[in-house]
């Protein structure tokens, strides 16, 4: 084929694609005015408006009036009739502006003619004929919620039963490799007249002009498939009593498309493509405007050319697209109806900008590979050139592993290098070294790969933030004592006078004595001596008699006390770098190797020390949002006595107290990571057997010591990003 005939065969298809958007192959010729010799012509259309907001649309015809099919859809709302073997001289739009209606739009393709109407909301309709007129009466929407249409016929120009249709030959369903649910009704002919409309959370679907054999009026349980589709319900009975009503129980939230290829019509239950994408992560997601088509046998390259007029973009259809599609879409987006065409044919589409072209899949694979093979031809033929790279914060060492993996090393005059393999970013002739001493990258690449390289490292190459880490360690302390105790003695004195006239005392109790005969007196002591562990003061009584003395000491203390210990550790560090702060001091301790308990400290001397130190470990991360990731160690230790440990001298006994967690603090907050709360309560009581128990008088014969201490132990750390600004 030459130039030339190439040329005219796109014009011709240019032509035709026009011709299409009117309805595809629009017959205009001299016959035009007249009715075909098997079908009729739609001359005119007229309107009237009516009482109510309602309209009234008059479809004139040359000849009888063909038997109508009409649909409705609800996005965009529509009314559409179809005359077959009806030719189109009416005007092609018409603007109504009138109730709901805004235009009506007559086009002929195929052999047939169809009128749309388009609505501003869903509206009931009817139907009459009257002589060679078909009647459309609108009404004005507001019963948009009774979808049902009654149609008013003239007897004699009466339309067709559903007896004299198709048969329903079976229904069926499927699930769809995305989780989709597709009902399949195939019909023993041609002629069936489908509308699908959504009320709620059903599909409602009604069969004209077909019938519907009894063993097909049943319940389909589909909940099983696991698809949007609960059931499906299917009842003869459609529009004049004739045909059949199907209820689609649907869940959840989903885009219903509907089409029909050949003698089956496909009802399609999708979820909603942003859930299927957010599944699946690559499902297509339809947004073009919706159409509807009922073509039979129409060349694939005038329906992909009646697209791309809807859509505006450019397309190119390979030469070797051929073939006929049969198409029944129902109100789906124009991208959907172009992949379903696609597939229909074993076609894929490339895009690029507002162009599309369309070939068989292997032809546009062939391209593709042929396109990369090209590419690498270029590139292995490229010329290499070296480049110098500084390293500002980073380490050419680090960048150059991120570069290319287990291929560079460092001599020992601080440079390596890599080349010869595909590794990492670089090509298969690509190499990078590194010098330590400059830390500079050296990179022998193609051009091309050298600016990739280099924007790579820009990024990479950037300034670490800092990130201060202020902590308070507090211990706090509160302590309470009470103490109290008695000491007291009793003692009795009697005379014993012998005959021989020599005086003797005798003396009981441990009290205060006295010799009767010399005259000499002295303290015998005290009875019970239960002194507390603490006295802050003291009551003393004696009481003196003739042969008695009662000595009576009563101690009591009360101790309060409150303390309270501040840590403030603070540290900087670089992002994603630990940090360490201690602050303490070490306690040594003398230990004896070979000793025995009989002989400590004969053996070898050997010097420890532990630890007793305030330390901080930190590890920040910035995260995207300008918060900090902390993962934090702070310990406090404390040395608290030494112990004796037999044969080997004194050790320290250390008090330990350490929080180790991770927390998340926006920047500048700050956090309590932790704390501990402990309490030590003590009672003892110290007493005479049996007469500490007496009540009241117990009291003297008993000491009691009650002692409550708390202590607690909190964390605030506050992190604080110094370098927000460094890009």
């Amino acid at each position: 084929m030459t130039n030339h005939s190439k040329l005219v065969r796109e014009r011709v298809m240019r032509q035709v694609s026009r011709n299409l958007l009117a309805g595809l192959m629009i017959v205009v010729g001299a016959w035009s005015g007249a009715a075909t010799a098997a079908g009729s012509t739609l001359r005119g259309i007229s309107y009237d408006s009516l009482p109510g907001g309602r309209v009234q649309l008059h479809l004139s015809f040359a000849g009888t009036v063909p038997e109508p099919k009409i649909f409705t859809t609800g996005n965009p709302p529509r009314i559409a009739i179809d005359f077959a073997d009806t030719d189109n001289t009416a005007p092609r739009h018409t603007d109504l502006s009138n109730g709901v209606a805004t235009g009506v739009t007559a086009v002929a393709a195929g052999g047939r003619t169809r009128v749309v109407v388009d609505l501003i909301r869903d509206s009931s309709y009817r139907t009459s004929i009257a002589g060679d007129t078909l009647n459309l009466t609108i009404n004005n929407g507001s019963d948009a919620g009774n979808t049902t249409t009654a149609a008013t016929i003239d007897p004699s120009k009466a339309l067709p039963s559903a007896m004299n249709g198709p048969a329903v030959s079976s229904i069926d369903f499927r699930r769809g490799p995305n989780g989709e649910g597709r009902v399949l009704i195939g019909f023993n002919g041609t002629g069936a007249n489908v509308d699908t409309h959504r009320q709620g959370d059903k599909l409602l679907v009604t069969i004209d002009h077909a019938n519907l054999p009894p063993n097909l009026a049943q319940r389909l349980d589909v909940l099983d498939f696991a698809t949007p589709v609960q059931s499906v319900v299917t009842r003869s009975g459609g529009i004049g009593g004739g045909g059949a009503r199907m209820e689609i129980a649907i869940k959840g939230n989903v885009d219903t498309s509907s089409y029909q290829t050949g003698q089956q019509y496909v009802i399609e239950v999708a979820p909603k493509k942003q859930d299927a994408q957010s599944a699946k992560g690559q499902e297509p997601v339809y947004s073009g405007n919706r159409v509807t088509f009922n073509f039979q046998d129409i060349p694939v390259r005038s329906a992909l050319q009646l697209l791309a007029d809807i859509s505006g973009l450019n397309l190119v259809a390979s030469d070797t697209v051929s073939g006929s599609v049969t198409l029944r879409l129902v109100n789906v987006p124009w991208d959907q109806a172009l992949d379903v065409v696609l597939r229909a044919k074993g076609l894929d589409k490339r895009r690029n900008g507002n162009v599309i072209w369309i070939a068989p899949q292997k032809e546009l694979a062939d391209y593709e590979q042929s396109v990369a093979n090209a590419r690498q031809k270029a590139e292995d033929n490229a010329e290499l050139v070296t480049d110098y790279v500084p390293i500002s914060y980073g380490k050419a060492k680090d960048i150059a592993k991120l570069l290319t993996s287990g291929s560079q090393s460092a001599t020992g005059s601080g440079g390596g290098g890599s080349g010869g393999t595909s590794s990492g970013f670089l090509s298969m002739r690509g190499s990078v070294s590194f010098d330590d001493r400059t830390n500079t990258l050296l990179l022998n690449e193609t051009a091309e790969k050298i600016r990739q390289l280099r924007a790579m490292i820009a990024v990479l190459d950037k300034p670490v933030q800092q990130v201060l880490i202020e902590s308070r360690v507090v211990i706090a302390t509160d302590s309470f004592e009470r103490d109290l105790g008695a000491k007291f003695g009793i003692s009795a004195t009697r005379n014993n006078m012998s005959p021989g006239g020599g005086g003797n005392v005798i003396s009981t109790g441990g009290g205060l004595v006295t010799n009767a005969t010399t005259g000499a007196t002295g303290t015998g002591g005290l009875n019970v001596s239960l002194p507390p562990a603490n006295t802050a003061g003291s009551i003393g009584l004696s009481i003196l008699g003739k042969n008695f003395a009662l000595d009576l000491e009563l101690d009591a203390a009360q101790i309060e006390g409150r303390g309270e210990t501040i840590s403030s550790p603070r540290v900087i560090t670089a992002n994603q770098q630990e940090a360490v702060i201690r602050q303490g001091q070490e306690i040594g301790y003398v230990t004896y190797q070979n000793s025995t308990s009989s002989a400590p400290g004969a053996g070898t001397a050997t010097v420890a020390f532990k630890d007793a130190v305030l330390e901080l470990k930190v590890t920040p991360t910035i995260t995207a949002d300008g918060r900090i990731y902390l993962a934090i160690d702070v310990k406090k230790d404390a040395l608290d006595k030494m112990i004796n440990v037999p044969g080997s001298g004194q050790v320290p006994l250390i008090d330990t107290q350490e929080v180790n967690t991770s927390a998340l603090v926006d920047n500048g907050q700050t956090v309590v990571l932790g704390g501990i709360y402990q309490v030590t309560k003590l009672n003892n009581v110290t007493k005479v057997p049996g007469l500490g128990d007496i009540p009241g008088l117990g009291a003297l014969f008993r000491s009691t010591q009650r002692q409550n201490d708390k202590a607690e132990l909190l964390i605030f750390v506050t992190p604080r990003i110094l370098s927000q600004n460094l890009q």
